[in-house]
């Protein structure tokens, strides 16, 4: 009894901290946002803010070390081809300071906090003790990859939605009379978000000496999507044709805003499907009860006079 209430103290403590950390979350994410682009190489400065300065290494954070421990201790039996996936996946979401072995510790924390926590619970039948243990191991550790994706899957729909405003402004500055690499510095400076961040990085990547189209092609790996595959593959191929730029990078702003208006409207089709659901098992029964309730009732009571 004594174990039960020291380890339902240590949960009640590992939620309060997690409460506390969600909440100084965004204004953490901020910081740490320009701690990367000053380790990227990026000399820009908003006003107000001081120069930022390089991102402190990952280890000196004691949760992270542990978690990068746990997962050097199983990076065995993971394999270097899943470990690439994590990475890509990490890249995706933005994080740049944290490896896919550290990702992998955190799955594995994930996993015995939630079976701690499954095994101190008060069940009275073994198997079902057996099975909500396996269930919280299981959901614990696939909470970190899920919420990886989850915060990938939304920062790749931000830079679909802001990629054809790119595209205007470079089309804009090259009709201008500027080369292609200096529109993309220009929008690198005016963007914002995660769509400016990978610019940033593609032109950082650009000046430690790599090729234009291989810094393209790296931001395509980060962010995997329909609209950044079109543009990436028109610019290379612009590039190695010769073709006049500005008009590829008309026509392409003219595709984008075409599919994101299809976009729009599929997502408008779908919403009597999504719609359906609330409305037959939540909405039409609240009306059924009062709407016919009244007159159940008077029926009942004429029933039982009679």
């Amino acid at each position: 009894m004594f174990l039960i209430a020291i380890l339902a103290l240590a949960a009640g403590g590992a939620t309060i901290g997690l409460v506390l950390w969600a909440a100084a979350l965004p204004r953490t994410q901020a910081a740490a946002r320009v701690q990367q682009i000053g380790a990227y190489g990026f000399a820009g400065r908003l006003e107000g803010l001081p120069r930022a300065t390089p991102a402190k290494r990952p280890g000196g954070r004691p949760l992270v070390a542990l978690a990068t421990r746990l997962g050097n201790l199983i990076a065995g039996q993971v394999g270097p081809v899943r470990e690439e996936k994590l990475r890509t996946e990490l890249l995706a979401a933005g994080i740049y300071g944290l490896a896919p072995r550290a990702l992998l510790g955190f799955s594995v924390l994930g996993a015995v906090l939630l079976g701690v926590l499954a095994l101190v619970h008060d069940v009275q039948s073994p198997v079902l003790k057996v099975g909500l243990i396996a269930l919280g191991v299981r959901f614990g550790w696939g909470l970190p990859l899920f919420a990886v994706r989850r915060r990938a899957r939304t920062r790749l729909q931000t830079i679909d939605r802001t990629l054809p405003d790119l595209i205007d402004l470079l089309v804009v500055t090259v009709e201008a009379g500027l080369g292609f690499s200096g529109s993309l510095q220009v929008a690198a400076t005016r963007m914002n978000g995660p769509l400016g961040d990978e610019l940033r990085l593609t032109l950082q990547e650009q000046r430690m000496g790599r090729a234009l189209k291989e810094a393209l092609e790296q931001m395509l790996v980060r962010a995997e999507t329909p609209a950044m595959r079109s543009f990436v593959r028109a610019v290379t191929q612009g590039e190695a044709l010769g073709v006049s730029m500005g008009s590829i990078l008309r026509g392409l702003a003219l595709e984008m805003r075409r599919r994101r208006r299809q976009l729009a409207e599929e997502q408008a089709q779908k919403a009597p499907v999504k719609m359906l659901f609330p409305l037959v098992f939540l909405i039409f029964p609240a009306i059924g009860i009062v709407v016919l309730a009244p007159a159940a009732f008077e029926i009942f009571d004429t029933l039982g006079g009679v």
